[in-house]
C-alpha cells in the first residue's frame, strides 16, 4: 500500500513517470462509500475498490471500506472536516483532472452518496467539461443508514407523508440559508446534515417559523458504525442535549413525529435471538 500526499502531483514539475504522457485520459469512477458499514457498499462499488489502482478518498470513508482496495493501490486523502481542509475543494477537483489527464483510472470515494451533499455533482461537472470519461456509481446516503440502523423509519403513511434533506452548515456570510418555512411545515421529516456546530441556530428557527417545540428529535452520530450513538428528545431540548452527550460531527439531526416510533423499532430489541447476537 502507497499512501500519497495531495502536494505529489500538486506541485509545479510534479514526476510520475507519466508526466509526459499525450494519450487519452484515463477514467474517473465517482463511488459513493456508504454511510460507514462495509457491509452496505453495494456490489458494484466493491467491485471498483477491488480494481482499483489509484484513490483519492474523504475524511467519511470508514477504515472499513479501505480495506477492500488492493495492497499495492496508491492512497490519497483528501478528505475535509469541519473547519480543517486536507485541500480545497478546487485544487481537489485539479487534482483529479490532473490525474486522469496523465492516463491514469482514478477511483474517487466519497462517504455516503456522491450526489447527496458531497459534492459530487461539482466533480463530475469537471471531468465532463475536460472531456475526461467517467461513471457514477450511487452509495448509501447517511440519513437512509441512520433510519434502517436506530429504528427511524424516514416515512410513514401516518406521521410523514414527505422527506426533506438538507444541510445544516455555514455558507461564507457566517450563516445558515435555508428555507425555514418549508423545513418547518407539518406532516413531513427533516434531516439536517452538517449541521451540529450550528444545532442552537437551527432549532431556535425552525420553532421561529412555527414547527411545534415539543417535535420529536433525534442526533445520530457516526451512523451504522460500531461508535453510533442515537440520543433522542425534542426540537426545543436537542441543543442542550448535544452539548451535555458531547456530541461531534459527523453526525445527523432527524426532526419529526417518526423520531417517536424508535421506542419500539430499536433493531433487535424485541427479538431474543437478535438482541443476544
Amino acid at each position: 500500500m502507497s499512501v500519497m500526499e495531495p502536494s505529489h502531483w500538486l506541485t509545479p514539475g510534479w514526476s510520475d513517470g507519466d508526466a509526459a504522457y499525450d494519450g487519452p485520459p484515463g477514467a474517473v469512477t465517482l463511488v459513493g462509500a456508504g454511510p460507514g458499514d462495509p457491509e452496505l457498499l453495494t456490489i458494484k462499488a466493491m467491485r471498483a475498490l477491488q480494481a482499483a489502482k489509484l484513490v483519492l478518498y474523504d475524511h467519511l470513508v470508514s477504515p472499513g471500506v479501505l480495506d477492500f482496495l488492493p495492497p499495492d493501490a496508491d492512497r490519497v486523502y483528501v478528505g475535509k472536516e469541519s473547519s480543517r481542509h486536507t485541500l480545497p475543494q478546487a485544487q481537489i477537483i485539479e487534482l483529479m483532472v490532473r490525474l486522469a489527464k496523465s492516463g491514469r483510472p482514478v477511483l474517487r470515494l466519497k462517504g455516503g452518496d456522491g450526489y447527496i451533499f458531497g459534492r459530487g455533482g461539482e466533480e463530475a461537472q469537471a471531468l465532463a467539461a475536460e472531456g475526461i470519461p467517467f461513471t457514477v456509481v450511487p452509495g448509501l446516503t447517511a440519513a437512509q443508514g441512520a433510519a434502517a440502523s436506530v429504528g427511524i423509519p424516514l416515512t410513514h403513511r401516518d406521521h410523514a407523508c414527505s422527506l426533506v434533506l438538507a444541510t445544516g452548515h455555514m455558507r461564507e456570510n457566517r450563516t445558515v440559508d435555508l428555507d425555514w418555512a418549508m423545513l418547518a411545515r407539518p406532516r413531513q421529516t427533516v434531516v439536517l446534515y452538517m449541521g451540529i456546530n450550528n444545532l442552537p441556530e437551527i432549532c431556535d428557527q425552525l420553532i421561529a417559523h412555527g414547527m411545534p417545540s415539543d417535535t420529536p428529535a433525534a442526533l445520530v452520530e457516526r451512523a451504522t458504525q460500531p461508535e453510533e450513538r442515537c440520543i433522542t428528545g425534542t426540537l426545543a431540548d436537542l441543543p442542550t442535549l448535544a452539548k451535555e452527550h458531547g456530541v461531534k460531527p459527523p453526525a445527523l439531526i432527524m426532526i419529526g413525529a417518526v423520531v417517536s416510533l424508535r421506542a419500539e423499532l430499536v433493531p433487535g430489541q424485541n427479538h431474543p435471538a437478535l438482541a443476544t447476537a
